[in-house]
C-alpha cells in the first residue's frame, strides 16, 4: 500500500496513467463492453481489470489522480442508448456526478452513437474494465495537465 493512493488502483491501472500525456483517452468500460477487443488497438495493447469496482468506484479513484483536459469542451465522451439517444441510464449519472465532484464544478459529457463510440475507443491509450454490470457503462476520459505545484 502507498499512501494518499486509492488502494482498488492497482500496479498496472497506476502504470497506464503514468504513462498517458495529456491530450490521451483511457476507456473505463462495464463487463458488457468489447474490451478485449477494442483494447487490442491501443497503445496499452491489453485489457487493465480494476476487478471488483464498479463504474463509480472505480471512476472516483482514477479522477483522485488523473486530471481532466481543461482545454477541450467535453473531457468525457460516452456511448448514446441505440434507438434513444437522449437517455441517460444509471451508469452516465453516476458518471456526471463522480465526474462533476472531482473537477470541482460541472464536466461536458459528449454521447457518440454506438459504433462512433468503439471507433474513438480504439484509439484510447487503454482500456481500464470494471466489474460494473452495465449497461453503457463505457467512458472515454481525456487526460489533462496539472500546474507545477499542484
Amino acid at each position: 500500500m502507498l499512501r494518499g493512493i486509492d488502494p482498488v488502483l492497482n500496479a498496472e491501472v497506476l502504470s497506464v496513467l503514468m504513462a498517458m500525456g495529456h491530450g490521451d483517452e483511457v476507456l473505463i468500460c462495464d463487463v458488457n463492453h468489447p474490451a478485449a477487443s477494442i483494447a487490442a488497438h491501443t497503445v496499452h495493447g491489453s485489457v487493465v481489470h480494476m476487478t471488483g469496482c464498479g463504474i463509480e468506484r472505480a471512476t472516483t479513484a482514477i479522477l483522485s489522480l488523473l486530471p481532466l483536459d481543461t482545454f477541450v469542451d467535453a473531457p468525457i465522451r460516452r456511448m448514446q442508448v441505440v434507438g434513444a439517444p437522449d437517455r441517460l441510464v444509471d451508469a452516465h449519472q453516476v458518471m456526471q456526478r463522480v465526474a462533476d465532484l472531482a473537477a470541482g464544478g460541472p464536466v461536458t459529457v459528449e454521447a457518440l452513437a454506438r459504433f462512433d463510440f468503439y471507433e474513438a475507443a480504439r484509439g484510447a491509450y487503454a482500456v481500464i474494465r470494471t466489474s460494473d454490470p452495465g449497461p453503457y457503462g463505457c467512458f472515454l476520459l481525456r487526460k489533462g495537465t496539472i500546474e507545477v505545484g499542484e
